[in-house]
């Protein structure tokens, strides 16, 4: 068949994608001309699909891309079980995925438990575990997730509006690991347009989430019950293009790619920082200490990751409080006023040993 310019593109990014990840040819077979069989011991890829455009389309490609390259290409399908009839559409999704000739396809039913995060994000937190557990079960060297520019633009929007700062610019990473598996997101330069124009390209039948509001009128805002991902992109990426006049998405994801060598360069520092600044106690205190000394001429940004990263080190949930009253202990250690901590702070730091401290011949606080 004749490859139309979206279709190229997606190849040309998914292959890129699945290169750098180490999984290149397997054979000098697959770049003669004609169909060749992976191997039945080959690596295997996974792509998740929730039977929408944006991974149906990946679905596709991965498949095409996985036969140039010699590589098995299967599925997984997360239902979690939020809609009437999502059992029907995750076997459904399935189904169109075996047509399209990925070989397994897994089913996953999850249970979604929202107390103390939302909705939203036990969902996602139910579905990345159900990704990782299939990709461990069957061998599976990467799992390749359908998240397009719009998307990136999306999740840095909603970043700025929960935490902000370099991170939150970053966005998400072509690719990361969790759980020891291996995450891959090769459509980040791709838009939803783009997939859309591949599905139909290939004549491929997709599902729309009603949650994303793809039903309601464009300046006609979406209800609050809505996940905020869904109203960000119907209510505020419009007005925000057309403010700008440009393509903000893009924008966005583009900016994001740079923010990430900032964060590089952050992390760095700050890890140098962490070993000449903090001390894990010994296995039965569970505790730390920060040395306030070495810390306190340290750029605020970098003090702020190694409060961050020490807290990390004892599992503990901290928040921007939390990493701010301990910043203001370490940088106000020769003040001469009392130090005014959050409501909650002095239970938080007992609870969980964390130690301000000159040196380790100094009362701590």
């Amino acid at each position: 068949m004749a490859y139309t310019a979206n279709l190229r593109t997606a190849i040309g990014d998914v292959r890129a994608c699945l290169e750098r990840a180490g999984l290149g040819r397997q054979d000098p077979r697959f770049a003669c001309h004609g169909a060749h069989a992976p191997l039945s011991d080959a690596p295997l890829v996974l792509v998740a699909c929730s039977g929408g455009r944006d991974s149906m389309a990946l679905a596709a490609v991965t498949h095409i891309v996985c036969g140039m390259l010699g590589l098995r290409c299967g599925a997984v399908v997360v239902d979690h079980q939020l809609q009437t009839g999502s059992t029907d559409i995750a076997l459904d999704t399935a189904a169109r995925c075996s047509t399209l000739g990925l070989d397994p396809v897994a089913v996953r039913f999850v249970q979604v438990d929202p107390a103390g995060q939302g909705e939203e994000a036990a969902a996602r937190d139910a579905r990345y575990a159900a990704l990782t557990e299939e990709a461990r079960a069957c061998g599976a060297s990467a799992v390749l997730l359908a998240h397009t520019c719009d998307d990136q633009a999306e999740t840095i929007i909603m970043g700025l509006l929960r935490s902000g700062g370099v991170d939150a610019l970053c966005g998400m990473p072509a690719s990361s690991e969790r759980d020891g598996v291996t995450l891959l997101r090769p459509f980040l330069a791709l838009t939803r347009a783009q997939t859309t124009g591949i599905c139909r390209d290939l004549s491929i039948t997709w599902w729309d989430d009603p949650t994303n509001g793809d039903g309601i009128p464009f300046g006609q805002r979406l209800p609050n019950g809505y996940p905020l991902r869904s109203r960000i992109r119907h209510d505020v990426m419009p007005v925000l293009e057309e403010l700008a006049g440009s393509d903000v998405a893009k924008h966005l994801a583009q900016y994001a790619a740079g923010a990430v060598s900032d964060r590089e360069y952050l992390d760095y520092q700050a890890s140098t920082a962490y070993q000449g600044s903090v001390r894990i106690e010994a296995a039965s205190s569970h505790g730390v200490s920060l040395d306030a000394r070495t810390l306190e001429v340290q750029p605020a940004a970098i003090r702020r990751r190694v409060i961050a990263r020490a807290c990390a080190s004892l599992d503990v949930p901290v928040s921007a409080r939390h990493i701010e009253a301990i910043e203001r202990l370490i940088i106000d250690w020769h003040g001469q006023h009392a130090v005014s901590l959050p409501s909650g702070y002095q239970a938080f730091r007992q609870k969980h040993v964390i130690r301000v401290c000159q040196d380790s011949g100094h009362e701590n606080r």
